[in-house]
C-alpha cells in the first residue's frame, strides 16, 4: 500500500467546532472553544477537533462542508438573532452574534440536505431549530409552570454542570434506542428554549416542564441529533454524553471514508 494511501486511511475524521467570539481583558478578540467540547470530539468521538472561526468573512461554506467531516454546534452565550424567526429583539433576548448566525444557520441547513453529520449542543440545538424555520422563547424561566434551566450563578464548575432534571424520551424513539431508556438524567444551563419546531424537527425529548431538550430532523439523510443540555460536560464518564459523542464519531467515520450517509435512526440504533 502507498504512504499516501496508508495515511489517508490511519487520518480520524475533521470535526468542525463551531466557536464563539470572545474577549479577553474586555479589549482582546479571539475566536474560541471551551476546551471540553474538544476533548469530547478526540476522546470519546475519536476524531479530530478543528475550532472554526464564526465569522463568514474568514470562512467559506464550500471550504467548511469539504474539510471537515460532520460538525458541533456549541453553547455560547449570545442568542440568535430573534429576526432569523421573524420577532424584534428586546431586552429579554439578550446578546447576539449575527457572524456566526451567519455561518451556522446555513450550514445547517447544507448538512440536513448532504446527509453531512452534526450534533447540536444548547444554542445549537436553538439553531438547527431556527435554521429549519422554527421560533424561540427568549426566557423560558418567565413562561407559567416552567422551571429556571439556567446555570446557577455560584458554585464550582462542577456544581454548575451538575445532573439537575431528567429528560424524558419518545418510547421507541431515536433517543430512546441511542441511550438504552426512555429517561435520563441531565444538566442545564440556558435561558432561552424552542417555542416552535421547525419544518420536519422532530423533538423526541422533555424536561418535566415541557421544555424540548432532544430533537432531530425527519427524513434527513444523516446524523442530525441535537440536545438542548451540555453533554461535552464529562463526557468520558457520563454514559448520556458518551452515547451521543460515540454515535456522532460513528457517523463523522461514515462520512469521512465515502460510505452513504447513516440516516439517523439508524446512527442511533
Amino acid at each position: 500500500m502507498k504512504p499516501v494511501a496508508v495515511a489517508s486511511a490511519m487520518r480520524r475524521p475533521v470535526i468542525g467546532i463551531i466557536g464563539n467570539t470572545n474577549l479577553i481583558n474586555n479589549s482582546y478578540q479571539v475566536h474560541a472553544g471551551g476546551a471540553m467540547n474538544s476533548d469530547a470530539i478526540a476522546r470519546v468521538a475519536g476524531c479530530l477537533p478543528i475550532i472554526i472561526p464564526s465569522d463568514p468573512n474568514l470562512v467559506g461554506m464550500e471550504e467548511l462542508l469539504s474539510l471537515c467531516d460532520g460538525f458541533l454546534l456549541t453553547g455560547g452565550r449570545p442568542n440568535v438573532h430573534p429576526s432569523e424567526y421573524g420577532e424584534a429583539p428586546t431586552p429579554a433576548h439578550g446578546d447576539f452574534d449575527r457572524h456566526r448566525d451567519a455561518i451556522t444557520l446555513p450550514l445547517v441547513r447544507a448538512c440536513v440536505e448532504r446527509g453531512q453529520p452534526f450534533l447540536g449542543i444548547c444554542r445549537g440545538f436553538q439553531e438547527v431549530n431556527v435554521a429549519m424555520g422554527g421560533a424561540l422563547h427568549p426566557e423560558i424561566r418567565d413562561l407559567p409552570g416552567r422551571m429556571n434551566h439556567r446555570m446557577p450563578p455560584d458554585g464550582t464548575i462542577e456544581e454548575k454542570f451538575a445532573l439537575r432534571h431528567c429528560v424524558r424520551f419518545t418510547t421507541g424513539g431515536v433517543f430512546a434506542a441511542l441511550m438504552g431508556a426512555d429517561e435520563v438524567m441531565t444538566n442545564t444551563l440556558h435561558g432561552q428554549g424552542i417555542s416552535r419546531p421547525g419544518a420536519r424537527v422532530v423533538i423526541d425529548g422533555y424536561a418535566p416542564d415541557g421544555t424540548p431538550e432532544a430533537l432531530y430532523i425527519k427524513d434527513a439523510p444523516g446524523f442530525t441529533l441535537s440536545v438542548q443540555w451540555h453533554p461535552e460536560w464529562n463526557a468520558s464518564a457520563d454514559p448520556v454524553s458518551h452515547a451521543l459523542f460515540t454515535a456522532l464519531g460513528e457517523a463523522a467515520r461514515s462520512w469521512a471514508h465515502g460510505r452513504m450517509p447513516v440516516p439517523v435512526a439508524k446512527a442511533a440504533g
